[in-house]
């Protein structure tokens, strides 16, 4: 089902998504869709995975109409999609961008017929080759699953070799025939490096990592960072992801080595500079493993706060610039801020004042049901098991008033806590002198927030669970002891 509505995640995206370029020739593509009559479609197109609307018609009693437009289309893939909101079938929008193409929804995708687009007559014609291929290579694979015996096996697997080469050849064929076409680029990112034998001169230690460097090395062979028509197609963000995923080191220097590498080759083509910045930024803004914030620090620091980002809205500049002053000063293995609070008995408490080996910040609401859930197992593992090791524990109330605090802290008997809070006054004093507030220096938007800081207070690991934290620790432990 194509959904008309992006999903909630991508709403950032939504302050600067990219109008469709415009260019003088114009499109026309009349469109013939049994048994649609009197009903409106749409034609979308990829942009990275969102599916967007790029126009729509209603089509006669006939079931015919024409999408036109005096500025033409960007190329890449394009799509047809019904009244209910569903894409029926594909197609190319390249430079020549006035054609035909009728279908028969009953028949899909034999029905479609285009006329006056070569282009989309060899991407049918390759669509219905693969759709063949697909079921036969299907059906050989659970034969495959099932066989008993080796002879059938390697019979099967033969095919199989057989199979993949047809499609190779066929491939092949289209790109020679079409150099430089959209279906040859899109064949072309389909490609993946073959790895020949580990040559024989390398030393053995090199030879275990010949595999993987050869196929990294040559991942992107065939793709141009200057060619903005890999964005409108649905395989160029899958590929991207899967490299920064299984090809590359998971550590911010060198997704960051990366990452400059890409908007370096793509600066020529002002499109793809967009479009990976933007999706860079999207993906390590929040990301995946804890300390890879710093690669949305970086981004930010070398590209957006030097003036390359002028596409972003004022909107999601602000938001974007939100997020990077608050992470800027809580990045792994940076210094901890100050903490300079009040604890129960109204005493004022420093962070850098607390001597221990580690020491594990809690920021947490009493009212917050995940923290009333979260704060007693913090305290029975720091009981049982982080005091002996060396750890202090320092509880930062953050939301929830004090006289919740502090019956909370009596009623689950958290007697061994330095239990600190910001009052009014000291609030009022960081804002008149112009501090950052706590909340943006440790990037509290939500509660529970757990911290781990080693003896000189740097930064070892943050917002994990505290399982999580605790097997960091015991790393961290087992290193110092060996």
């Amino acid at each position: 089902m194509f959904n008309l509505m992006l999903k909630k995640s991508l709403l950032p995206l939504l302050f600067l998504f990219l109008s469709l370029s415009s260019f003088s020739q114009g499109y026309d593509i009349h469109l013939s869709l049994k048994p649609f009559s009197n009903s409106q479609v749409y034609l979308g197109y990829h942009y990275g995975k969102i599916k967007a609307v790029a126009d729509s018609i209603t089509l006669d009693g006939n079931a015919e109409g024409r999408f036109k437009g005096k500025d033409s289309l960007p190329e890449g893939v394009y799509f047809i999609v019904s009244p209910k909101k569903e894409i029926l079938f594909e197609l190319l929008i390249g430079r020549k961008q006035q054609f035909s193409v009728s279908a028969d929804t009953a028949r899909l995708p034999q029905s479609i017929v285009f006329t006056g687009s070569p282009e989309n007559t060899a991407f049918q014609e390759y669509t219905l080759f693969m759709n063949s291929h697909g079921r036969e290579m299907a059906g050989l694979q659970t034969q495959l699953s099932q066989s008993k015996s080796k002879k059938d096996s390697a019979g099967i697997q033969q095919q199989l070799r057989k199979a993949n080469e047809e499609v190779k050849n066929y491939r092949d064929q289209v790109e020679k025939k079409e150099p430089g076409s959209l279906l040859s680029t899109l064949l072309l990112a389909l490609r993946e490096p073959v790895v020949p034998p580990a040559p024989v001169t390398l030393r053995e230690d090199e030879k275990k990592n010949y595999a993987y460097r050869y196929f990294k090395d040559h991942y992107w062979d065939h793709i141009s960072f200057t060619d903005d028509r890999l964005i409108r197609t649905p395989v160029f963000e899958p590929k991207l992801d899967r490299y920064y995923k299984d090809l590359v080191s998971p550590d911010p220097d060198s997704i960051n080595r990366e990452i400059d590498h890409m908007l370096l080759y793509s600066r020529t083509n002002k499109e793809m500079f967009k479009y990976l910045l933007v999706h860079f930024v999207q993906k390590y803004i929040n990301p995946d493993y804890m300390g890879q914030d710093a690669v949305f620090v970086h981004l930010f620091e070398k590209y957006i706060n030097t003036g390359q980002a002028t596409f972003f809205t004022e909107k999601y500049r602000k938001f974007v610039d939100d997020r990077a002053y608050s992470l800027m000063a809580n990045l792994i293995g940076q210094p901890a801020p100050e903490l300079t609070m009040t604890d129960t008995l109204g005493k004022t408490r420093s962070l850098y004042d607390v001597d221990a080996n580690f020491v594990v910040i809690c920021f947490w609401d009493p009212t917050c049901s995940h923290c009333k859930e979260t704060v007693p197992k913090v305290d029975s593992i720091y009981e049982a098991k982080w005091k002996k090791e060396g750890v202090k524990l320092m509880g930062v109330m953050v939301d929830g008033g004090k006289d919740n605090w502090t019956k909370f802290i009596l009623d689950h008997n958290l007697k061994d806590w330095i239990h600190v809070y910001q009052t009014t006054a000291q609030h009022a004093a960081d804002s008149s002198a112009g501090r950052p507030d706590y909340r943006q220096l440790y990037d509290v938007y939500q509660t529970p927030i757990l911290y781990l800081l080693d003896k000189n207070k740097r930064i070892v690991a943050k917002k994990l669970s505290y399982q999580q934290l605790d097997e960091v620790l015991n790393l961290k432990l087992k290193k110092a002891d060996g």
